[in-house]
Formats: C-alpha cells, sequence, structure tokens
C-alpha cells in the first residue's frame, strides 16, 4: 500500500525535475463551489451572533470616496474613461438620429 508521501511524489517521466507540489488540501482541495458554501454559512454564522461587520451609508459613503480619490491621480486613465464616455455618448446620439430617419450629414434624402 502507498504512503501519502509517495503518492504526491513526481511521476517516473517528468524528466527528472524533482519532485512534484505536494497535494492540495482541506479547503484547498475543495470545488469552487464546496468553498463558497462552507463560507457563506461562516458570513450567516457571524450575521447571526452578532458580530459581523455591516457598512453604514457613512462608512459606505467615505469608502467610496477614498476609492475615487485614488483613481481620479491617474490623469492617463480618467482621460480613457472620458473618452469611453464621449465616444458611448456620439454612437448613442447617431442610433438615436438614424431610428429618426433623420440625415445628419446634411446631403439630400433619396
Amino acid at each position: 500500500m502507498a504512503t501519502s508521501k509517495e503518492n504526491r511524489e513526481a511521476p517516473a517521466d517528468s524528466g527528472g525535475q524533482g519532485r512534484s507540489q505536494p497535494a492540495k488540501r482541506g479547503f484547498a482541495a475543495m470545488d469552487q463551489n464546496q468553498q463558497r458554501a462552507i463560507a457563506s454559512k461562516g458570513g450567516q454564522a457571524a450575521h447571526q451572533k452578532g458580530t459581523a461587520h455591516e457598512f453604514d451609508s457613512e462608512e459606505a459613503r467615505r469608502a467610496g470616496q477614498k476609492g475615487g480619490e485614488v483613481v481620479s491621480r491617474n490623469r492617463a486613465h480618467m482621460a480613457d474613461i472620458g473618452r469611453k464616455g464621449g465616444e458611448s455618448r456620439q454612437s448613442a446620439n447617431r442610433a438615436a438620429a438614424a431610428a429618426k430617419g433623420g440625415n445628419r450629414q446634411g446631403g439630400k434624402e433619396s
């Protein structure tokens, strides 16, 4: 019977690279759905016990403001956001004009 240590060793055709990584154990070995279910139960228990942290509106406002300040320091990023917004608005206006049947080019309609 093979021991758990023998099961973790690299296969013979690994090219002599040494041992493979140890097998995942416990929480890490579970699939993502199982992990989420267990984590959800922990969060529910914390709320029932009264120890879970809940944002009030003022705390949430401060957190959002702080994040916005950090993002707005990156001028290139802010320029990209503005450019994308302008492009989106322009394409929406063009689509609305096309839906109305208007010709914004100033040419004669056929």
